[in-house]
């Protein structure tokens, strides 16, 4: 018997005591008419930063500190070791630690989405059921890369059938070339949406019409698309993504839900203004300054940031007064 196949038989429990429907409001823009999907990822979910201590040590009660503020935003959920997780210079105790702290602080009426994708098939089912036992909701997998002139669509639709089938919680597909180089084929999105343990895609690649042909090939599964940042929101919702896994929503989160409102309640002139004033600050904290940026920019919104992890270097002076001035000129500062 196959190493996923004797996890799947004794470790998963019932899928249908594990999926529940949001409210009939928070509806993803991608479902079909008429039908709910098993667990609704519609709605806003920033992926949060990973405190850290002036000696680089994980600290939990600033993480404590920035999930009592988020609290008050009407967040879908919290993503947890994602990118902005800094979620490679993180131990394995460390990461199922991370989920831990998170899911004692969260409402049980939020999701809690955990980074578990892992270079080998079987190190990430065996993460992942680590952060379901730590009490995440969904686990987050990145797509393998170290080995990206290998990951045919093949090797990737087996590596996450595999990684479905012994999942003990559902599983969201994570595409983000611009750190991996390798984009989830739209070939392999297609069939693993039909899997029935995998309910959607984090997708950061920015294309368009990726993102609505996924939206329209996918449109009789069980399975929503997220935009994976807060420059193509609106866009991702106007071609039909659910919702949104979004950095820029550690420090404007209540903007964002303002947005997500507004694009469910075909205000578009009003969302389109909004998204407008979001696009600047959104690039400045992910491809401009990345992680550190979007660190030093939490600290003016009366967030912990705090240090990044080596050898991610904070920022000079001249960086953080262009970060800041890039703020102010949207009306944000």
């Amino acid at each position: 018997m196959a190493f996923s196949t004797r996890l799947a038989s004794s470790l998963r429990p019932s899928l249908a005591a594990l999926h529940w429907a949001a409210p009939r409001q928070c509806r993803g823009l991608s479902t079909p008419q008429g039908s709910e999907p098993s667990l609704n990822l519609g709605g806003i979910f920033p992926p949060l930063t990973t405190p850290f201590s002036p000696t680089q040590e994980v600290d939990y009660a600033q993480l404590e500190g920035n999930l009592r503020r988020y609290a008050s935003i009407p967040f879908r959920g919290l993503v947890v070791l994602g990118s902005n997780g800094e979620y490679p210079y993180l131990a394995s105790r460390e990461r199922v630690e991370v989920v831990s702290c998170v899911r004692r602080a969260l409402p049980r009426d939020r999701l809690l989405l955990a980074g578990s994708g892992c270079e080998s098939t079987q190190a990430t089912i065996e993460l992942t059921v680590s952060m379901a036992e730590a009490g995440a909701d969904v686990a987050l997998v990145v797509t393998p890369c170290y080995y990206r002139g290998a990951m045919s669509t093949a090797a990737l639709v087996h590596h996450y059938t595999e990684v479905g089938d012994a999942s003990p919680i559902p599983v969201v597909l994570y595409s983000v070339p611009a750190n991996t180089g390798l984009d989830l084929p739209m070939e392999a999105v297609i069939t693993l949406a039909q899997h029935p343990n995998i309910i959607g895609i984090k997708d950061s690649g920015g294309d368009i019409t990726r993102i609505g042909l996924m939206v329209h090939k996918t449109r009789q599964e069980d399975f929503q698309v997220l935009a994976g940042s807060a420059s193509f929101l609106l866009a991702s919702y106007a071609v039909g993504a659910s919702g949104g896994v979004c950095a820029l929503a550690n420090v404007l989160g209540d903007p964002l839900c303002q947005l997500d409102h507004l694009c469910r309640k075909g205000q578009w002139q009003e969302a389109r203004d909004l998204q407008h004033r979001l696009i600047e600050p959104n690039m400045a904290v992910t491809r401009r300054f990345g992680i550190p940026g979007l660190k030093k920019a939490m600290e003016w919104f009366g967030y912990y940031g705090g240090p990044c992890r080596a050898p991610l270097a904070p920022l000079s002076p001249a960086q953080v007064e262009e970060l800041r001035s890039t703020f102010s000129a949207n009306g944000w500062l």
